[in-house]
């Protein structure tokens, strides 16, 4: 127990000394006019404009906390859409060799064409409409998923397979007790990657008419060349990706305890 709050504060103490580094080196470039004040704000700057936020809906028409509900909404609502097809789509098609055959090609052809390419295709079918934006959120998480998922059945031990075949198991019984179970780390390696996708396509999706919204912000900070609202829309959607992965984190650690953190 001593030992395991050790590790923490220690992974506390370094990240600190990180952050503190790169803010001193961000406010030194600034300082030393490396950076130049119209292009960049110092870190004070951001802080400030965050803290005017939380009550000012000034100058793009919502307070930060608007903001961040619509982004989040939307990022969730594409997140686990995703994660409802992709991951069964996955595991599905690393075991039984009829859906693979039948499934590969069209993920083949889907899987290398980016989020933002979507984008007019969408437009013209689902309209600029909260159901385009949560579409556009989709594709970008939903590759990560199925992947991994696929990837983790295709890295199940045969050892373990041949032992269930000798105690008599059918596919279905070795799909769901020894494929599965096997596949856990790398279904969760997906979930984190496709929840920073999620994130960080919220900016693309919010491209589409949107009137709130992180990316919307960072939008509006763009045209009326505010770095410091860019910035802030940044940090925040970042700040969030970070949380959310230390929670997912804790959520893999109680589903799969077997799994350990090497870093």
């Amino acid at each position: 127990m001593k030992k395991s709050g050790k590790h923490w504060g220690g992974k506390i103490l370094l990240g600190c000394v990180g952050l503190g580094l790169f803010l001193s080196l961000w406010q030194l470039l600034m300082a030393t006019g490396v950076i130049s004040e119209r292009t960049m704000s110092t870190p004070w700057q951001v802080l400030q404009t965050f803290l005017e936020k939380l009550s000012s809906r000034d100058p793009d028409g919502a307070t930060v906390q608007e903001h961040f509900l619509s982004s989040f909404q939307l990022a969730m609502a594409g997140f686990f859409t995703a994660m409802a097809v992709g991951i069964p789509m996955g595991l599905v098609m690393g075991y039984f060799r009829t859906a693979r055959r039948f499934l590969n090609p069209i993920f083949e052809i889907v899987r290398p064409i980016p989020p933002i390419a979507w984008i007019p295709i969408v437009i013209l079918f689902l309209g600029i409409g909260m159901p385009a934006k949560v579409f556009i959120v989709f594709v970008a998480a939903f590759v990560p998923c199925v992947i991994n998922s696929y990837t983790g059945v295709k890295l199940t031990n045969p050892v373990y397979i041949q032992a269930a075949k000798t105690m008599g198991a059918g596919h279905l019984r070795i799909f769901t007790k020894v494929c599965i179970p096997s596949a856990i780390p790398m279904v969760f390696t997906g979930i984190r990657i496709s929840l920073g996708a999620s994130w960080s396509t919220l900016v693309a999706a919010e491209m589409l008419a949107s009137t709130n919204g992180l990316g919307y912000m960072i939008q509006m900070g763009r045209a009326i060349i505010r770095p410091d609202i860019i910035v802030v829309g940044m940090l925040v959607i970042g700040c969030t990706g970070a949380l959310m992965s230390f929670v997912l984190g804790c959520v893999e650690r109680h589903i799969a305890p077997w799994r350990r953190d090497s870093l």
